[in-house]
């Protein structure tokens, strides 16, 4: 019952500006076991922070707070199974190369031939499907295929229900809906741009208890991935399979 969300805007803002809305996720997604955050710094890196606390009891959530950025993917943890609330579990996963961060909510049905192949190879850190997602999607990053396609692939390849987010270096940020028990809104809060999934509640009740105050709220399609653009505006991919 994790919760997540991806964020954009055409100006820098403090990280900060994001944690009620964190909070509020945190709460009401019933999650709190765990957190993380990624962004791009003002050194054109991505940097990343993970807790095996909740959002609101991290001291470091200020400091990191603090920090200017004009892309974020914020990750809040409630795994299925809490046999796996460790740091290597605990998400945004970043890729060894730097190139994307990357979360996941749900679950990934057929990973446990990818899992025992990933561990015979000393990839495997945590106990959770989440960073078998992430393995596969190292191995398959292509500069020269688009974010949407690499996420409808990895969809394809474990099956179950999962929502997928990912934040690149370059500066882009991506949110695929695959997790009908939870969808995904767009919406925006001020000047940022939010693809946020919604307390696993199949209504529009995300934005009674979590964003009040969102504007151009839209519901994403099943099976698409929206891209957060230059002023956090969501445009739409279609979602292709490989199968």
């Amino acid at each position: 019952m994790c919760e997540q969300f991806i964020a954009r805007a055409g100006e820098p803002f403090r990280l900060d500006a994001l944690w009620p809305l964190a909070e509020r996720l945190e709460r009401y997604g019933l999650a709190g076991f765990g957190w993380g955050a990624s962004w791009v710094g003002s050194d054109g890196r991505l940097h990343t922070h993970r807790d095996v606390r909740a959002f609101r009891d991290d001291p470091a959530r200020d400091e990191v707070g603090a920090n200017e950025t004009t892309v974020a993917l914020v990750h809040l943890r409630r795994p299925s199974r809490l046999s796996t609330l460790q740091l290597p579990d605990t998400q945004p996963f970043e890729d060894p190369a730097g190139r994307f961060a990357f979360s996941h909510n749900g679950d990934l049905r057929d990973f446990r031939a990818a899992r025992a192949r990933y561990r015979k190879a000393g990839r495997i850190h945590g106990r959770a499907d989440s960073e078998v997602g992430q393995r596969w999607l190292e191995d398959a990053w292509s500069d020269a295929e688009p974010v949407a396609h690499l996420l409808g692939a990895l969809h394809d390849e474990f099956g179950g229900e999962a929502n997928l987010a990912v934040l690149a270096r370059d500066g882009t940020t991506h949110h695929y809906a695959g997790n009908p028990q939870n969808p995904v809104f767009t919406f925006r809060l001020g000047a940022i741009g939010i693809a946020a999934t919604a307390i696993y509640s199949i209504d529009r009740s995300v934005f009674r208890y979590c964003a009040p105050g969102a504007t151009e709220r839209a519901m994403v399609r099943l099976h698409t991935t929206v891209e957060l653009d230059a002023a956090g505006r969501p445009t739409e991919a279609a979602r292709p399979s490989r199968r």
